[in-house]
Order: C-alpha cells, then structure tokens, then sequence
C-alpha cells in the first residue's frame, strides 16, 4: 500500500448478524488489538440492535463504531428505519450507504443513496458509499459504465475527503467464489479516483479512501492491500470472526508500513 494519501480504513460489516451472545466477538478484537500499534482505521458495524453495548464494550480503544443504514429524513413516520441522527446519538461515527444488499434487495436507487449520504453528512457521520457491478455488468463489460454512472449519483453535494468514503464491492464477488485479481481491483480504484478528481478536483480526490470490499478473507487480503490504488477494505463475513478480522487489521496496518 502507499506510503502517502489516505490513511487506511478496514470496516467490519456484520449485516443482519449477532445478538447478544457474540459480544464476547468486539470484546476479544479490542483485546487483540489493544498493543497494535494501529497505521489503519477500524470501524465494526454491528446491527442496530447492538450499537449500544458494542460501544460500551470498545470504549477506551481506537475502534470505530458504525451503522448498516440510515434513512434519509431526521425522524418522521417511518416504522422500522433508523435515522442518521439516532446512530449518531448511539454513538456511531460512520455509516454505510448504497450496499449491494440494499440496492438489489430494497431497490435502492442512486438518488436514495445519495440522500442517504447526505443525512450521514448532515448527522455528523462519514458516509460509506459502496458501488459495484453485477455479474451480467461485468460480463457486458459495463463496469466502468456503471460504476461511474453510481458514484456520480450516489454522490450528495458537500461530499469531500472529511465525509465521505467510497466502497467498490463487485457484487458478482460477493460470497459466490467467484473472485477479483487484485490487479483488477486496482484498476477499478484507479477509474474511481480520476472520476473523483473530475468530479471534485485532484486535491480532495487523492485524499478520499477507496476501499474494497468482496469476500475478503485473512488468507487473500495481502495482494489487495499491497495495491496502492486500495486505501483499505470492507470485510463482510470475515468480521464476524475476531480471529480472522484481527488478522486483516494487523494485515492491512503491515502493508502501510
């Protein structure tokens, strides 16, 4: 990984995981990583459930906490949802936006996405922005295609290097055994950042983290994290592993050295 711009983040996505039974899980990451001289970010990203006793769990240690989701509006009518400001509240200091999950699941638009990321903005919350292709996109050779037209509409106004953070995830990746060469990844974060300098202007583009995420595992991190078009990692089910997230922490911290 790079020597200079952005400091690495790694970013645990717990998804719809865990109840109070795994908290033995932060716990032991924290405990971990208590000594580590940390060169990298982290963040967990429990479900909403848990937000409260992760953070009382991780107090006193350099780790983040963050949300799955968000909804646009600060409150209002909206059963089930959770704000921006709640997550913030609850002691959150990011959140993720535009999941794959979300966007093939709930039919999330880029518009919403962006809406989205500006209540993160507006909350006091860096925006995780996840992009990516589907397996038929890539086959078509759109992915470039795509993963422009998303990040120039997932993209609220006052985005910058502060507030936001991009997450390419190509979702034919994503727990199907299918995978993605670093040398492809690479080139995709390459894309990305000079479609962020157009959109933005070189001197907040080289500073805004392009993280990968796509079934990211201890035993294949290190190729990814040695590209220095990749300034850190969204790691899905390997998070729900303290043993197995630790090792892609202290991994991702080695490469920047």
């Amino acid at each position: 990984m790079a020597t200079q711009g952005p400091r690495p983040l790694v970013a645990g996505n717990w998804k719809m995981n865990g109840t109070s039974a795994m908290l033995k899980e932060p716990r032991l990451l924290a405990g971990m990583l208590k000594d580590v001289k940390l060169k990298c970010e982290v963040i967990v990203c429990p479900p909403a459930t848990l937000i409260r006793k992760v953070k009382s769990i991780l107090k006193g240690t350099k780790i983040k906490l963050g949300g799955q989701d968000c909804h646009a509006a600060a409150s209002g009518a909206h059963t089930g949802d959770i704000s921006a400001e709640m997550l913030k509240d609850a002691g959150c200091t990011a959140v993720i936006v535009g999941h794959s999950e979300r966007r093939a699941n709930h039919g999330e638009t880029d518009a919403q996405v962006a809406a989205k990321a500006a209540a993160a903005h507006r909350a006091g919350l860096v925006a995780i922005v996840c992009i990516g292709e589907t397996l038929e996109e890539r086959k078509a050779g759109k992915t470039l295609e795509v993963v422009s037209r998303q990040l120039k509409g997932s993209l609220p106004e006052g985005a910058a290097s502060a507030n936001t953070v991009i997450a390419y995830e190509p979702v034919w990746a994503i727990g199907t055994g299918q995978t993605v060469t670093p040398k492809q990844a690479s080139e995709t974060h390459q894309f990305i950042r000079q479609r962020l300098s157009d959109l933005f202007g070189p001197s907040t583009a080289a500073f805004v983290k392009v993280l990968y995420g796509g079934s990211i595992t201890s035993e294949n991190v290190s190729p990814f994290v040695a590209e220095p078009q990749v300034d850190g990692l969204l790691v899905g089910g390997a998070s729900l592993d303290f043993e197995e997230f630790s090792e892609i922490v202290k991994c991702t911290a080695l490469r920047r050295s």
